[in-house]
């Protein structure tokens, strides 16, 4: 099985899953993320492969992770990030540090993002829920933040917080590749 056929596989389950979970009918969880019933049926019998954007907002309508949502491990698992995979968050000349980068449910979810947007990229996101909270910071470059409209420069060494229910994109409009990590945490589904 290709990684696409497997990707494929584990959404299916996933939604089909956390869909049940909520009690939601294809009719509700169409109505809550803004994607077609058919859409949904579709993606839950493993016919197409959506695109990111829908995946998040399926994401969002279902209060999970987008790391959960499509997460091929089934029931408890461990996840191991290796050493040349996790990012150095903090350390010490007496040699303490952090490498944490995981996603977890944990009332509601939580994701650590790590993020680079090369000169003139950017990334827009639609929307998230209410009550949806974004924390990043800035490592190198400097990255221009787009929220429900208006623009803030946030410089390395400098960290932002805002709530995501409103439209926002990154961009790069430096010379310098971006370097940052961010948090999103998202509301549990009420």
């Amino acid at each position: 099985m290709s990684d696409l056929d497997q990707l494929t596989q584990s959404l299916a389950r996933n939604l089909r899953r956390w869909r049940g979970e909520r009690g939601f009918t294809l009719d509700a969880l169409a109505a809550r993320a803004g994607v077609s019933r058919g859409m949904i049926i579709q993606i839950e019998q493993a016919r197409t492969n959506p695109s990111v954007g829908t995946t998040v907002k399926l994401a969002d309508a279902l209060g999970v992770s987008i790391t959960t949502l499509l997460d091929h491990e089934q029931g408890p698992h461990v996840r191991l990030v290796p050493q040349e995979q996790a990012v150095r968050m903090w350390s010490t000349d007496k040699g303490s540090s952090t490498t944490l980068l995981v996603g977890a449910e944990a009332r509601g979810p939580l994701e650590l993002w790590s993020w680079t947007l090369v000169p003139g990229d950017a990334s827009a996101s639609d929307p998230h829920p209410d009550g949806t909270t974004e924390l990043l910071h800035v490592t190198a470059g400097e990255l221009t933040l787009v929220v429900d409209g208006a623009e803030h420069r946030v410089a390395a060494g400098t960290s932002a917080v805002f709530e995501s229910n409103v439209p926002h994109a990154y961009r790069n409009d430096g010379a310098e590749t971006v370097e940052m990590t961010m948090a999103v945490s998202i509301p549990p589904v009420r």
